[in-house]
């Protein structure tokens, strides 16, 4: 119990955790409450009693009341929010439910009691017309009270404050005090060192290869520091079965001791620990090896050792909360947390309670499930090689046992690795990869399914609303191609503002003016291609593929439509073709692989089906029936009838109907199987390393793209226009007239220079004639009703969903979880899909 005698001016709460008042009616504790806390921090008995009875006084409410309270409490625990509980809690049963409470949320719990005279706490009562209850209830209260005091410490306090008399309750002064796990305010950069084991000479090794300057006392590396003023941190697991647990222990003591490293307590110094305080333990697992190394040793070191040890904490919550670093992991609802239940996670895992053949305890895959923001980054289990699970890595890479012993430069994500002198420990068990490897990284329903909410750097918060993932999920699910290879969907493109020229619903004129409305100079036309849009992700062999999307099967890349279906059912001679013709890609941008957005042509390639039965109906029904409809009115005409008013509207429709005919046949051109099919590439998405769709101009794109030739490339016509100039503006309109004169759909504008925000990242400017193929033949004839078409919405939906596109593919540069990339690509097609009933 902490003595209220010696600390009259401060008292330390947790600042995430429970705190709970104690003490009598009237004695001042909603008054401390308001005084010290936030309003929103304090829950109240009173307050709870009117949520639920209308009177904060009917003590008739008071179970229902404390229902309400506890799940408030609960609730504000569970988001890691500081919670004062204003209630008199002067009875053990009262307190023992919100140290539970406290303790099922894995946070702090500290009592502050308010020890005032009873005579004090009766008289304030009396002043108070909304108290109407005896003297008595307050002298009762007072003996609960004075019982409590006496037992306070057992019940599971992480500290008991008592404020004894009205002068020390008014001079307190709060202060808040941070989990010790807790240093967010620390940014790296890091270098995470795997499970050590008492190889010491391999820990020099790996921090010399890291760039690390050892310092030395005699013989023994007492201390590390980097040039760059990089950060260590230790995932736990220095000790036991290596050939040199005190050099090791010497070195990261005295590293943690300079402020150049962290370190996380591992299973093992845990053991070690209980060991040298003469606790009983089974001497098995390395921890023979430790002891006998440490008995050579002076008393001296050995006591600093164990301090050190028993000093270690369970896990680190660092760079803002990005990182976390626990020695077995820790799942989210951990982070940040304080209970053995925490401490336990950290440094053992998940196990089940059941052991394999091996005689080891059966783990649960964690991992597998984790969903969190932050980066874990552990040991515990050795594995042959780090890998990514989520947003996991295990760093414990078995040197001890013959492997290698593992850093992870962070926020690089660079893995940097040193074998093993040779094996000093024979494993147990033989090293095996992680369970569930990339396919634990797949998203699952559960990361789509009902209406949610995402938090993106590129597009903002975005809704996507359950019917809209309904849609999307039946044909991610049952069409998509394989999921590895899915890493991005192109967004939907605005239209151009509408014209008001005779004739035109669409003109380059209202392109070039809101750009320049948005701050934009200069701005790229390019030519476009009237085709399928297309999704290119192709690898420059087996290997990459195998690496960097986990293809293992031959496949070296995919070829899919913005809706994330496979073009082809075989598309490995596509492929095949188009990996021969970027190779000078994969030479200059220095990479193994590279995504393209495309369009594949001819139109009729993939949508002969629709233009069947959409278009060529519509053209033919028109052809037929109009002549026919001529017929006749020319016979009413000679009957005397005045019918030259439909003769005109039948002329003008037939017109229109040849015309709408001319239109969709442009874009149809026989092909056999892929004989006749050619990609048109406008922009390199993405290569490893560089999300190139965010960084790179148009200009270059352009330029990258031109150096590919062959009979599979149709390049993309394109010119740049200063919009300050109205020579070039003029230019680049005719070039337009011109193109769609011509039978092409139009251009698309696009800034020159990348940007984002409120900007559309491309405008599209159609053709007169081809706008008949999306309004109809006659679209013409109802000019000023199309005029006033909103494009509010289109817009918006532009901007989010290239957002989202953007957002999955630096998920995937920066190596983040699958499931992450995902959420961001599923969420462009729920977008665009059309909602359905979610029960159907």
């Amino acid at each position: 119990m902490t003595d209220a005698a010696t600390e009259q001016q401060q008292v330390t709460v947790p600042a995430m955790g429970l705190v709970v008042l104690v003490g009598v009616s009237g004695s001042g504790k909603s008054t401390f409450a308001r005084s010290h806390f936030k309003p929103t921090e304090v829950v109240s008995s009173d307050f709870c009693r009117g949520l639920v009875a209308d009177d904060e006084n009917d003590q008739s409410a008071t179970p229902d009341a404390f229902d309400v309270l506890h799940y408030i409490v609960g609730t504000r625990l569970r988001r890691g929010l500081l919670t004062v509980v204003d209630a008199t809690n002067v009875q053990q049963p009262a307190r023992a439910s919100l140290v539970k409470l406290a303790k099922s949320h894995d946070v702090l719990v500290d009592a502050i009691v308010i020890d005032v005279p009873a005579s004090v706490a009766i008289e304030r009562n009396r002043q108070r017309p909304d108290r109407d209850f005896g003297d008595h209830v307050v002298s009762r209260q007072h003996r609960d009270l004075m019982r409590s005091l006496r037992r306070l410490t057992k019940e599971g306090f992480r500290r008991v404050h008592v404020l004894s008399g009205t002068g020390q309750v008014e001079s307190v002064e709060i202060v808040r005090e941070r989990p010790w796990n807790d240093r967010r305010e620390i940014h790296g950069p890091f270098d995470i060192i795997g499970d050590v084991h008492g190889c010491a000479s391999e820990l020099r090794t790996l921090l010399t290869e890291l760039g690390w300057n050892i310092e030395y006392d005699g013989d023994t590396a007492v201390g590390a520091s980097h040039p760059e003023g990089r950060q260590a941190v230790f995932v736990g697991d220095l000790v036991d079965r290596g050939p040199d647990t005190p050099g090791v222990i010497s070195l990261v003591m005295g590293m943690v001791a300079a402020g150049t490293a962290l370190c996380v307590s591992g299973n093992h110094e845990a053991k070690l620990v209980r060991a040298l305080r003469g606790s009983k333990v089974t001497v098995s697992h390395g921890l023979a090896e430790s002891l006998a190394q440490l008995e050579g040793h002076p008393d001296d070191f050995r006591k600093q050792a164990l301090d050190f040890m028993d000093g270690l904490i369970s896990h680190y919550v660092l760079d803002d909360g990005k990182l976390v670093v626990a020695h077995a992991g820790l799942k989210e609802a951990y982070h940040g947390r304080s209970s053995g239940r925490v401490r336990s996670f950290a440094l053992y895992g998940d196990t089940t309670g059941e052991t394999d053949e091996y005689g080891l305890p059966v783990r649960y895959p964690w991992a597998q499930e984790y969903r969190g923001q932050a980066m874990v980054v552990y040991g515990h289990t050795p594995v042959p090689k780090a890998e990514w699970i989520n947003n996991t890595i295990c760093l414990d890479t078995g040197v001890v046992f013959g492997g290698e012993l593992t850093a992870l430069r962070y926020p690089e994500r660079e893995i940097v690795s040193v074998s093993a002198e040779k094996e000093w420990y024979a494993p147990v068990r033989p090293l095996a990869p992680s369970a569930g490897d990339r396919e634990a990284s797949v998203l699952k329903i559960s990361d789509v399914a009902g209406t949610r909410w995402l938090e993106t750097t590129h597009a903002g918060k975005v809704k996507i609303p359950e019917e809209n993932a309904a849609a999307a999920l039946e044909v991610m699910s049952r069409f998509a191609v394989d999921p590895r290879w899915l890493i991005y969907l192109p967004p939907t493109m605005s239209p151009v503002a509408t014209s008001k020229l005779d004739g035109f619903l669409e003109h380059p004129a209202q392109a070039f003016d809101e750009y320049s409305g948005w701050g934009v100079t200069r701005v790229v036309c390019e030519e476009k291609h009237m085709g399928s849009r297309a999704v290119a992700v192709i690898a420059k062999d087996a290997d990459a593929a195998e690496r960097r999307f986990g293809i293992g099967d031959g496949t070296t890349g995919v070829v899919y439509t913005r809706t994330g279906r496979p073009f082809f059912a075989d598309a490995g001679e596509l492929v095949d073709r188009l990996r021969e013709t970027v190779a000078p890609l994969f030479e200059s941008l220095d990479t193994d692989w590279l995504a393209l957005d495309c369009e594949l042509l001819p139109w009729s390639a993939k949508a002969m089906d629709l233009i069947k039965a959409q278009y060529a109906s519509v053209g033919t029904a028109a052809r037929h029936v109009l002549p026919d409809a001529r017929k006749v009115l020319e016979q009413a005409a000679a009957r005397g009838l005045d019918v030259a008013g439909l003769v005109e509207k039948v002329d003008r429709r037939l017109g229109n109907a040849e015309a709408f005919r001319d239109a969709y046949a442009a874009y149809v051109h026989p092909t056999q199987g892929l004989e006749g099919v050619t990609l048109a590439p406008f922009q390199i998405l993405a290569s490893e390393g560089r999300a190139l769709a965010l960084t790179e101009s148009h200009e270059w794109h352009l330029s990258e793209l031109a150096k590919l030739e062959g009979d599979l490339i149709t390049p993309t016509r394109h010119r740049f226009v200063d919009l300050a100039s109205q020579d070039e503006r003029d230019a680049a309109t005719h070039w337009w007239l011109d193109l769609t004169a011509g039978g092409g759909e139009g251009m698309v504008v696009k800034p020159a220079h990348l940007s984002e925000g409120r900007i559309q990242p491309g405008i599209k400017v159609r053709g007169r004639e081809y706008l008949r193929i999306i309004y109809g033949p006659d679209y013409t004839d109802a000019l000023d009703v199309l005029r006033d078409r909103h494009l509010g919405k289109k817009r918006q939906l532009a901007q989010r969903e290239h957002g989202l596109g953007l957002e999955a593919l630096t998920a995937f540069i920066d190596h983040e979880p699958l499931w992450k990339v995902h959420q961001s690509v599923f969420a462009v097609l729920a977008l665009e899909s059309e909602p359905v009933d979610p029960r159907l």
